[in-house]
């Protein structure tokens, strides 16, 4: 289960072609993020990315770690979410 979290988080981005352009995929972190967001609503929200029960699951979960956290440890993922995306790597994105 914990691999397929991964690949859930691993599949958005190439989807995306990686990089901060790409707003679903920030949409998706944004969204995880959020604790006013609902595993419901994050769950029909990257429906379109997945396939499955394990999937959903795995969202589930994956939102659930997140609604779990302070909202100092919500702040400085959201920190790191920005220096990732505008770090010289992924700049040229």
């Amino acid at each position: 289960m914990k691999l397929l979290k991964v690949l859930v988080l691993v599949a958005l981005p190439l989807y995306c072609f990686a990089g901060s352009g790409c707003l679903p995929l920030e949409e998706a972190i944004n969204k995880a993020i959020d604790s006013q967001v609902s595993i419901d609503e994050y769950q029909n929200f990257l429906q379109p990315f997945t396939y499955g029960l394990e999937a959903n699951e795995a969202i589930a979960e994956l939102k659930q770690c997140f609604l779990q956290q302070s909202d100092e440890t919500l702040s400085n993922f959201a920190l790191m979410m920005d220096i990732i995306y505008n770090s010289p790597s992924c700049v040229p994105f």
